[in-house]
């Protein structure tokens, strides 16, 4: 059998690259999807996600996370925990638990207190002066407080053809206290079948929560479409009803893997993702928002990586 893996955005290039060594030697789809999250949550300069992850509109970072097993459809999810290095590790630990299996808040941050995860603050000191500055642009510009919403979702296939899928994101930069994106929530933000395949998804939670798109893709994927062609017919039939019918739509891009290794993305804005697998080393891919109801990618420029890495550090002015 062989192996896969597809992960959101730049920012998962290197899980993939761990999570790849890991299929390779035989782990499990689990075990490397975990370990591909906690490297993206573990990275200070990676502002949407885990440590050094933009907080809410009260200076504090609330994490959504989200883990699901393809064999047993297993699933755990927390929402706005607070203080823990690896949200995704939290949830999937509750995965293992019928009752109970998605906690929020106060309740989500005790269980992993319990539970021995690594606690730790979580907002940085790059983070917190990003969170100033921006409270003194919309004071003094007026300027929209919502920006910085890309969560990392990755899913894998192993070679004993078990898949698994996790998300992990500090939500909307300057949110609400206690708002929820999509990324817990199952079968908008996540969502895999080993019979069938997984898909993920990143962008305004409130916008993709509307349309259940990741269980939509695995569905049409179980009918017999392609990653591809399941990611291009969900999303982009989605984008015209919702600018349709609510007359507008945020930026989301959806990412899809089957029980064969093939992969599908979607998007309707520019959007990089990162893939591997047993023909394909590690590598990065950059698409397009659909023409003619279909995805253009194609691979990022060395130009793109070395501006890219420029802009995430950047001193602060």
């Amino acid at each position: 059998m062989t192996w896969a893996i597809i992960a959101t955005w730049r920012m998962s290039y290197e899980g993939v690259q761990t999570a790849s060594k890991m299929l390779q030697e035989g782990k499990s789809s689990g075990d490397a999807v975990e370990k591909l999250i906690n490297q993206v949550e573990a990275y200070p300069y990676y502002k949407s996600v885990g440590y050094g992850g933009l907080p809410n509109e009260e200076g504090i970072v609330e994490m959504d996370a989200a883990f699901m097993d393809g064999d047993t459809l297993a699933q755990g999810a927390v929402g706005g925990i607070q203080n823990v290095k690896h949200a995704v590790s939290v949830a999937r630990s509750l995965s293992k638990q019928h009752y109970n299996s998605f906690r929020v808040g106060a309740g989500a941050t005790k269980y992993a207190l319990l539970h021995g995860f690594e606690m730790t603050n979580m907002l940085t000191e790059r983070a917190k002066a990003r969170w100033q500055k921006q409270l003194q642009e919309q004071q003094s510009r007026n300027l929209s407080a919502y920006n910085g919403h890309d969560t990392v979702g990755a899913i894998t296939l192993d070679s004993n053809n078990s898949m698994a899928v996790a998300t992990s994101t500090s939500g909307l930069f300057m949110k609400k206290a206690g708002r929820i994106g999509d990324s817990p929530l199952s079968g908008s933000g996540f969502y895999v079948d080993s019979e069938i395949g997984g898909a993920a998804a990143t962008g305004l939670g409130e916008d993709i929560m509307k349309g259940c798109l990741s269980y939509e893709i695995v569905q049409k994927m179980g009918a017999g479409k392609s990653p591809q062609q399941a990611c291009d017919q969900a999303v982009y039939s989605f984008v015209h009803k919702l600018k349709k019918r609510y007359g507008k739509a945020g930026e989301f891009s959806l990412i899809a893997l089957n029980n064969k290794g093939e992969w599908g993305v979607a998007t309707n804005v520019e959007f990089t993702f990162s893939i591997a697998s047993e023909q394909q080393k590690p590598q990065i891919l950059i698409a397009h928002p659909a023409q003619q109801q279909t995805t253009k990618i194609e691979p990022v420029t060395q130009d793109w990586l070395e501006a890219y890495e420029k802009r995430i550090k950047a001193p602060l002015e």
